[in-house]
């Protein structure tokens, strides 16, 4: 897949911006702050209906206004397509796609994207939440109808969690509130269904995943990806002992029997705190490297190993399944934060790939195997070497 033109209206800082992009390596240089990782985000919010950087959508929208615009027209070979979202402030964000309505989740079928950001050390090293972000973007990407069982599950989770704190305010002991069994049928259906895809998910990960460390990191340290599943027991989310998920990829049935169980035991205890305990909410992604947790184990450069090797391998998985050809391959400001090795390494493995997108605040951290069209961006202005310019107003970015 090409992105061949990026349009943007009142997205972060720019009041509008348009982008040329070209087969090959594509650089974005310019100073902190003057809006190239913005140019990324649109992308790939495309792809993945979500943020690398924020969690919800209303910091993307341009300050004093109700909406912003992301608009790309994509080549998937010889078709072109051309998708655009609006996203609101308020209300639900709106899609089009060759000019027609449609539902925001068919968006990630046109668009594959991998993002490669300082950000992504927050995966290995920060709270579970960061895990379970990057492997549901990458089950969006790779099953778009994931989106939807998300977001439903999502909901059902609010609404269950307020119907808890509901009862823990009134007083009602776990055998009065049968209402809740409704809404335990509804968590326990999506619920499995998103546990299932992410054990799917992991156990196609592996291989690519320990080719990716070992080019990476020019060493086999035998890295490993495991769900802990609080269907089986502890919590992950506060630091209790959990089980790696011992289940099999394909037994759906048998994680609901465990999801089933898990919430009837606990239910006392989610009515006594008003939280709902138990679902993959609640799980984390445990990565390992020389059989030890990579969090609190590796050291820095293991650490930046490993999430790099969880982007190229994510690289690799859309490029076997994707008929649209390899995902744009983005490199968000990475470079500045690895040394000179890993720096030639991911260059050498990602500059293969039929589009790269590589922002910089100084253009020599850039590999020269990367360095082809150069474009310049400036208090939101982009500039290269044809005459085509898009203004806007400063804001980090």
């Amino acid at each position: 897949m090409i992105v061949e033109h990026l349009n943007l209206v009142d997205f972060r800082n720019y009041a509008t911006a348009d982008l040329t992009l070209h087969p090959g390596p594509n650089v974005l240089v310019g100073r902190n702050g003057q809006g190239k990782t913005n140019l990324a985000e649109a992308i790939v919010f495309l792809a993945t209906l979500g943020s690398h950087r924020v969690s919800t959508d209303a910091p993307m929208v341009r300050d004093g206004h109700d909406s912003a615009v992301i608009r790309a027209r994509l080549a998937h070979g010889r078709r072109t397509v051309l998708v655009e979202v609006q996203l609101n402030r308020q209300g639900s964000n709106k899609a089009r796609i060759n000019g027609s309505p449609a539902k925001t989740n068919e968006l990630p079928r046109y668009a594959h994207v991998v993002l490669f950001a300082p950000e992504d050390l927050q995966i290995v090293r920060g709270d579970p939440s960061s895990r379970r972000r990057f492997a549901d973007q990458l089950l969006i990407q790779r099953a778009p109808r994931m989106a939807g069982v998300i977001a439903d599950y999502d909901r059902v989770l609010r609404q269950r969690t307020a119907l808890l704190k509901s009862a823990r305010a009134r007083g009602i002991r776990g055998e009065g509130l049968s209402t809740l069994d409704v809404w335990d049928d509804k968590l326990v259906a999506l619920g499995s269904e998103i546990i299932h895809a992410r054990l799917r998910l992991a156990s196609d990960l592996q291989q690519p995943l320990t080719a990716a460390y070992s080019d990476i990191a020019g060493a086999d340290h035998r890295p490993l990806l495991d769900w802990a599943l609080s269907v089986r027991g502890g919590d992950p989310e506060e630091g209790a002992l959990a089980q790696e998920s011992g289940v099999s990829q394909d037994a759906r049935g048998e994680i609901q029997d465990l999801f089933r169980a898990a919430l009837l035991e606990r239910r006392a205890k989610e009515i006594e705190r008003g939280l709902t305990l138990v679902g993959p909410h609640r799980d984390d992604l445990i990565l390992r490297v020389r059989d030890l947790p990579v969090k609190g184990y590796a050291s820095h450069g293991e650490s930046w190993s490993v999430a790099l090797a969880l982007r190229l391998a994510s690289a690799e998985l859309l490029r076997a399944e994707s008929p649209a050809g390899d995902p744009v391959l983005i490199l968000d400001d990475v470079f500045a934060e690895l040394d000179a090795d890993r720096r030639r390494r991911l260059a050498d493995l990602t500059a293969g790939y039929e589009q790269v997108l590589v922002t910089a605040a100084v253009e020599e951290d850039i590999p020269e195997v990367l360095h082809r069209h150069v474009v310049r961006i400036h208090a939101g202005t982009i500039s290269d070497d044809r005459p085509s310019t898009s203004s806007g107003e400063e804001d980090a970015g």
